[in-house]
């Protein structure tokens, strides 16, 4: 049984999308194919930037809502290696 993943994109743009999936690859392929998110589908190309991967899908979800809660600066943070 694989665990959920919440994640960022970064899409053609410069922004920064937070999702959440419990098949990480499988949505990667949907983003890329322009069939996940409306978001992303004007977006693309684009590429993951950050993920996590949660013990449950109810920790994703909360996962997600912080995400969306950052400000970009705050995300950056996050996604620089180191």
């Amino acid at each position: 049984l694989s665990m959920p993943f919440a994640y960022l994109l970064r899409c053609r743009d410069g922004t920064l999308y937070a999702g959440a999936a419990v098949d990480l690859d499988k949505r990667l392929r949907e983003h890329r194919a322009g069939k996940a998110s409306r978001y992303t589908r004007s977006r693309l190309p684009v590429e993951l930037a950050w993920s996590r991967e949660l013990a449950s899908w109810s920790e994703a979800l909360q996962e997600e809502a912080r995400l969306k809660s950052l400000t970009r600066a705050e995300k950056e943070l996050l996604i620089r290696p180191g």
